[in-house]
């Protein structure tokens, strides 16, 4: 079975039979609440190209349920839903402006604007040098650090079940916190095929500035479905990784190496996401009740 996950704050998300999220407590204990249920019969995770973007979706949808779940376990504070709500939409907000609309705006000021070709080669690579600046910076931060040292436990755990030995944190620590199915590797390969495609809108001609950004945004699905479709290849076909040595790069920007605590709470999550043994902790009953209606409809690949 493949597994996928994303680190949280103060924990781990794990995407197996169940989807689960293990946080450690300012008291120093785990806690371990389950998101939802994994059902690997839908008709989407066999559809190449179209997979991939309903892959993506449901882990965008887990792993913000996760990451607001981390927060209150992480903090003993209770967050309001319009807290949530307005933070989400925040977050939407600054990557399309920062990752659509700003590059843009710096290649017209570049002036290429008459080749639509060359607009969507510039653009491109400004959107490219912005996402590595905005990684460089946000590392910089100890919260943020943090996150990455349970990416990297999150991996590690990974690794140790993909190799077939028992997940304790001793067989874990052996493991590397670079892993080829991460979700650092999927950006990487998404921004350099959205390069090629948005180099296509040039047999249209010149666009305006508003039916570029219009268009970047209405080919995501198109380009995030062939960035899965590369990604599941680079993990089935080691020999072809080297293509996707920009993202594994990276990786060593965006995890770092955890300790023994980290570690301990990735291997716990794992563990109840392959339904290893009982949840030790649960929503309350409506959350619970809340959870049994939540499927994912495509096969849990990602790593965060």
């Amino acid at each position: 079975m493949k597994v996928g996950g994303q680190a949280v704050i103060d924990g781990v998300l794990m995407m197996g039979k169940k989807v689960v999220v293990a946080v450690r407590k300012k008291n120093g204990e785990i806690e371990v609440q389950e998101l939802g249920s994994v059902s690997r019969s839908s008709k989407w995770s066999k559809i190449p190209f179209v997979r991939g973007f309903f892959s993506l979706f449901y882990s965008l949808y887990f792993g913000i349920k996760a990451i607001n779940l981390s927060a209150e376990l992480s903090s003993d504070e209770k967050m309001k839903k319009s807290e949530s709500f307005f933070s989400i939409l925040f977050s939407i907000i600054l990557a399309i402006g920062l990752f659509i609309v700003l590059p843009a705006y710096l290649t017209k000021w570049l002036g290429f604007k008459n080749n639509e070709f060359i607009f969507s080669l510039v653009d491109g690579f400004i959107r490219l040098g912005v996402f590595l600046l905005y990684v460089y910076i946000i590392s910089l931060f100890k919260d943020v650090k943090d996150v990455f040292r349970y990416h990297g436990a999150e991996h590690k755990a990974v690794h140790t079940y993909e190799s077939g030995e028992e997940l304790t944190v001793e067989n874990a620590r052996k493991y590397s916190t670079i892993h080829p199915r991460c979700g650092t590797n999927f950006v990487m390969i998404f921004l350099i095929i959205a390069i090629l495609v948005h180099s296509v809108f040039g047999i249209f001609g010149p666009l305006n500035m508003l039916n570029r950004i219009l268009l970047r945004i209405l080919v995501l699905p198109v380009v995030a479905g062939i960035a899965y479709e590369l990604l599941r290849l680079f993990d089935k076909y080691p020999s072809l990784r080297i293509l996707a040595a920009p993202g594994l790069l990276l990786q060593r920007l965006t995890t770092a190496q955890p300790d023994d605590s980290q570690l301990e709470v990735a291997i716990v999550s794992l563990r109840h996401a392959l339904g290893m043994f009982e949840m030790i902790n649960s929503f309350n009953l409506e959350n619970e009740n809340n959870s049994r209606n939540d499927k994912v409809d495509d096969q849990p690949e990602f790593l965060g």
